[in-house]
């Protein structure tokens, strides 16, 4: 009898040598300060991205609810967490086809502070670049009494503040957003880190990409994109001004009507005025003063005039053959169904 309770003493022992061994291992691995951020990055390679809110503690407002103050219509994120409103902006990048994409994922650094909390530094492969995040997290209590549990004490959320510059469509990794206003700074909540290939390509218009990075917790970044007329745009522009300046030089007045240029004359004329176009103004599009509108500033082109001319002083008839210098300046705007509106603009 003793012998067995001596055996069933050592076995037990084991079981709970072998079990204590197996928490410490689990602690230091899965459930280890490291381990948990590693699950929150895992979630975001994946595209998991309800699985990385609720790692995170995150918890996104209803968007037609509460906005922030500074009338930027900003919803703000909810971080239980972290037991704070931390951010505010539009949660429109915080879907999974805008995720970015985390490869090699690697433990670099990993220092626990003097006020217990833990500061866990990765590197990985970010879009194809590498890149580093840095998290500081800290213990939330238990699992089943013997696992750690870890929550993020800066929330891995940031601000992409964005400006699209003369148009609101813009494309985010392949998905197209909508700003609430052009040409002014429009925030954006992300989740850390998240990088995005931001361009801009509609019928008119186009942008040259730009990436944008955020790999800091609770840090913000600043964008600019920059739309400018495409070449279709100016093709079609020039074509219409072209034409239109085709239809002036087909009228026979010294002064042709609506149109940029003319020849007033002391002299008679004597026959009928024949205008051609020597030059065209080339057409150059810059950003107009009202939204959605494209300028073509003042541009130099030259007609070409041919008419006889009877002298008021001596009554001898000669030939006026010479180019008509002159400007142009142009308003476009867009019209429904890509249709473009071109305006003469005429000097005060």
């Amino acid at each position: 009898m003793r012998r067995e309770l001596v055996t069933w003493s050592i076995v037990l022992g084991l079981i709970i040598a072998a079990f204590v061994t197996t928490v410490l291992i689990v602690n230091s691995t899965l459930f280890s300060s490291s381990g948990f951020v590693r699950s929150y990055l895992g979630a975001l390679a994946r595209h998991d991205m309800a699985s990385a809110l609720q790692i995170a503690d995150i918890h996104l407002a209803e968007e037609h609810g509460a906005s922030s103050d500074d009338g930027s219509g900003a919803t703000p994120i909810d971080t239980t967490g972290a037991g704070s409103m931390l951010l505010a902006g539009s949660h429109d990048l915080l879907r999974p086809s805008a995720l970015s994409t985390i490869e090699d994922i690697e433990l670099a650094e990993r220092t626990v502070n003097a006020n217990g909390t833990e500061t866990v530094t990765f590197v990985f492969d970010l879009d194809g670049n590498t890149s580093r995040s840095t998290f500081t997290v800290e213990r939330d209590g238990s699992r089943f009494g013997v696992f750690a549990a870890w929550k993020f004490v800066t929330p891995p959320l940031s601000i992409v503040r964005l400006t699209v510059a003369n148009a609101q469509g813009f494309t985010a990794n392949g998905s197209e957003f909508v700003t609430p206003t052009q040409d002014t700074p429009s925030p954006y909540v992300v989740l850390t880190p998240s990088s995005f290939d931001i361009s801009h390509t509609s019928t008119f218009l186009t942008a040259e990409p730009i990436r944008v990075s955020a790999t800091d917790p609770g840090k913000t970044v600043r964008a600019r994109l920059d739309v400018v007329a495409n070449d279709a745009m100016v093709a079609q522009v020039q074509r219409e001004v072209n034409d239109y300046l085709d239809e002036c030089a087909t009228q026979v007045v010294l002064l042709p009507t609506g149109c940029p240029f003319g020849q007033p004359m002391a002299n008679r004329i004597v026959t009928t005025p024949e205008w051609s176009m020597a030059t065209y103004p080339e057409v150059t599009l810059v950003p107009g003063s009202a939204t959605g509108s494209w300028l073509m500033p003042a541009t130099d082109g030259a007609a070409h005039l041919t008419v006889d001319v009877r002298s008021i002083f001596d009554g001898s008839v000669s030939t006026f053959d010479e180019g008509v210098d002159f400007t142009a300046s142009y308003l476009v705007t867009f019209m429904p169904e890509d249709e473009l509106l071109i305006t003469a603009q005429y000097p005060n």
